[in-house]
């Protein structure tokens, strides 16, 4: 396996675009609950807005075969962020859902994607509550408040990270918090100098967290106790959400609200080059926001990463040089595998190009609106996560969507308890997914 397992580790077609998978199609995933395609021909009502094409020299996409994963231990898998391609079984139903708790309504967001570890799923909902379920049946098995006594509600944000037998929390009152995986016992809780709304990144016994205001952070696992921080430049409007740093090795991949990616190493911080993920015509008001907010990806000695300034890079790990790019917006994470980088970009398409050259394979389209006559209800798309030879996606929508990574056929969908912002996750032959509302549903 790659080193990352060595480690264990908004244009838009209209519906019919999800529609063309057919129920009775033994091709397909996710089948069974898509409705039948309506009959007469399918027409673009907006125009592809990604500039890009598929190039028609391009050859066949060829992955890795799938291998089971027993953990996804922070968010984005492992530290670099690389996953591969996962194991999931040929026919999937629902095998369990668990309520996490407060989910998003008018006075918060929910962005925390829940992680797996030692055959536990932990999650943690709107109001910082931890809470541990069996990955097998869902059962709780336990449940922790780290609300602070007597604070201010606090902002959105924060996440979970496993590692070395301990659970990591980073809550929406800017602290951090050592649990107990076994029992949700609280080990030790910091304070940090200012709210982190990512998950923290935990490896060689560190702790690596970026703050609202475009500083890094390093902590001692087995403490808390401050390593060293990084600044970048501070912006004063972000998008919602949050992301981590990545980590390969002994460098640190630090991405800011302000576009910038910096290279840092893990001892001691010190900066090894910096790029700025951002174009100087912007194609909208909200282009202007130069979030990262999409996990940066590291695999085979290259940096992706992706701003919504519409800018998607690769860049050489140990120089900084830029290796390509493209001029592509989006706030999702991407995903690589083999020589294959699939993107969910913000017009929104599912793209896939050659990692190696930025080579376009193919362009898939999404729906982009609710009721696409009225051009109303943005659909927001998450993901994507690769399994089984499928890339899955879930939206605002409420639906999970399979795509075919070697040709970017839309396969399948079902519908979801209820919307979902925030990516599936893939653990032990295990699809997990949670809705905007707190409830975590399994699938195998």
């Amino acid at each position: 396996m790659m080193s990352t397992l060595r480690d264990l580790r908004l244009p838009a077609v209209l519906l019919a675009c999800v529609l063309l998978a057919s129920c009775g199609d033994e091709d397909s995933w996710f089948g069974s609950n898509a409705p039948k395609p309506l009959p007469g021909t399918r027409v673009d009502i907006i125009p592809e807005e990604t500039g890009l094409t598929a190039d028609p020299q391009a050859t066949k996409v060829a992955l890795p075969p799938p291998e089971v994963v027993p953990i996804w231990p922070q968010s984005g898998g492992f530290a670099p962020h690389a996953m591969y391609h996962l194991a999931l079984g040929n026919d999937l139903h629902k095998a369990w859902s668990a309520d996490v708790g407060d989910g998003s309504d008018k006075r918060r967001a929910f962005f925390t994607q829940p992680i797996v570890a030692a055959g536990h799923v932990f999650a943690m909902d709107a109001e910082s509550n931890v809470s541990a379920f069996d990955l097998k049946n869902g059962d709780r098995l336990w449940h922790v408040d780290l609300d602070v006594k007597d604070a201010d509600e606090g902002s959105y944000g924060g996440g979970l990270s496993y590692d070395h037998g301990a659970l990591f929390a980073t809550t929406s009152f800017s602290e951090i918090v050592s649990l107990d995986p076994k029992t949700g016992a609280i080990k030790w809780r910091k304070p940090l100098p200012a709210p982190v709304r990512g998950a923290p990144t935990a490896r060689g016994g560190r702790l690596l967290m970026t703050t609202v205001i475009n500083t890094t952070i390093a902590l001692a696992e087995d403490d808390g106790r401050l390593l060293w921080t990084h600044s970048g430049i501070e912006e004063e409007t972000l998008l919602m959400g949050g992301t981590s740093p990545a980590v390969d090795g002994n460098t640190v991949i630090a991405p800011y609200s302000s576009g910038e990616v910096f290279a840092l190493r893990i001892e001691n911080g010190a900066q090894l080059w910096s790029d700025t993920l951002n174009v100087l015509k912007r194609t909208n008001e909200i282009s202007t926001l130069t979030d990262i907010r999409g996990l940066p990806v590291v695999d085979h000695g290259r940096v992706f990463a992706a701003s919504n300034s519409d800018i998607l890079a690769a860049i050489d790990l140990a120089t900084g040089r830029r290796l390509w790019d493209h001029s592509v917006g989006s706030i999702e994470t991407p995903w690589v595998a083999g020589d294959y980088l699939f993107v969910v970009t913000n017009t929104p398409s599912v793209v896939c190009f050659r990692a190696s050259t930025g080579q376009v394979i193919w362009v898939t389209q999404l729906d982009r609106w609710d009721d696409p006559d009225d051009k109303s209800g943005r659909i927001v798309w998450a993901g994507p996560v690769l399994a089984s030879d499928r890339l899955i996606l879930t939206s605002s929508q409420g639906k999970a969507v399979s795509v075919s990574p070697y040709t970017g056929k839309i396969l399948g969908e079902i519908d979801l308890p209820g919307s979902t912002t925030i990516a599936p996750i893939v653990a032990d032959k295990t699809l997990l997914i949670i809705t905007d509302d707190g409830e975590l549903v399994a699938y195998r």
